[in-house]
């Protein structure tokens, strides 16, 4: 029983890593820029395709992921680019670059909807890793996992601590301070936006190579995801001052997934993870809601 409790929360977190960076990528728009981007939906599996079509072509892993990353920061400046530049409501802009990722991301995979990758060599999978002593293989890609998190977390923290990133917090508390400090609103947006999708689509090549292959769908429910996690870690995590906001969101991120596994342990069905998702985010939306209720009561 207890080995069985075990093997559920290690996989539990596995899930909850593997997604905490894409949680990041959400709490910057979804917190910081107060930006509605469904365009994750799309740089999440564009981040899967790209590193499932290097990988079978022989690229390392390594420079897969840092492709992926670069490739989400260009589809969050299209985002960016077409609110900002074109006019186009913040809402309609990702759901347009989210439609159009789809059939990229198609085009990426030469048509196909799913490619493996399981027999080739990937950042959970290699030779190095073989090398290694066998009781340390199994918790090899939960060190790698905690690795790519930490520093993702670390290099958005030092981001934040920089004029840019508190030009960034600007927009989206107060849009009138950073038009009298002469700064571009629409431009501090756009390289947000980028920061962000480039964040999901890590997440995505980090998916790709954790599963072993790319599904199209695999992006489906993304922002829900994400908005689940930061609103989960928000909330638990808030009373505890030392505690950063991002390092909340990344626990947000795993507690969303214990929660999920205990649903499924509890006899739910795997095809029951977007009703279990969906049912989750509700009860977090209320109790959030109601705890800001009671606040304005008290105040």
């Amino acid at each position: 029983m207890l080995e069985t409790v075990l093997t559920i929360l290690k996989g539990a977190l596995e899930e909850g890593l593997v997604y905490a960076t894409m949680a990041l990528g959400v709490y910057i728009t979804y917190k910081i820029l107060d930006f509605p981007d469904l365009s994750v939906d799309g740089t999440f599996p564009l981040g899967a395709a790209i590193t499932a079509m290097l990988i079978t072509k022989g690229v390392s892993p390594i420079l897969s992921l840092l492709i992926s990353f670069a490739a989400g920061a260009l589809a969050g400046m299209l985002t960016g680019i077409i609110h900002v530049k074109f006019k186009v409501r913040d809402l309609l802009a990702g759901i347009i670059v989210m439609t159009a990722l789809y059939s990229i991301n198609l085009r990426i995979t030469g048509g196909k909807a799913n490619v493996p990758i399981f027999t080739k060599e990937t950042i959970f999978n290699n030779a190095f890793f073989g090398k290694m002593p066998k009781a340390v293989q199994p918790y090899l890609g939960l060190a790698v996992l905690f690795f790519i998190v930490l520093l993702m977390k670390f290099l958005l923290d030092r981001y934040l601590k920089t004029k840019s990133g508190y030009l960034l917090r600007a927009v989206g508390d107060n849009e009138t301070v950073v038009t009298s400090l002469a700064k571009d609103k629409g431009t501090i947006k756009i390289i947000g936006l980028a920061i962000a999708n480039a964040f999901v689509a890590l997440s995505g090549s980090v998916y790709a190579q954790k599963s072993g292959f790319f599904d199209i769908y695999s992006g489906t429910g993304t922002m829900v995801m994400g908005l689940a996690s930061v609103i989960i870690g928000i909330n638990l995590f808030k009373k505890v001052s030392f505690m950063k906001a991002t390092s909340a969101v990344v626990l947000g991120s795993i507690v969303y997934k214990i929660c999920v596994a205990i649903a499924i342990s509890l006899g739910l069905e795997t095809s029951d993870l977007k009703l279990i998702t969906a049912v989750l985010f509700f009860i977090i939306l209320v109790v959030s809601n109601d705890r800001k209720r009671r606040a304005k009561g008290n105040a």
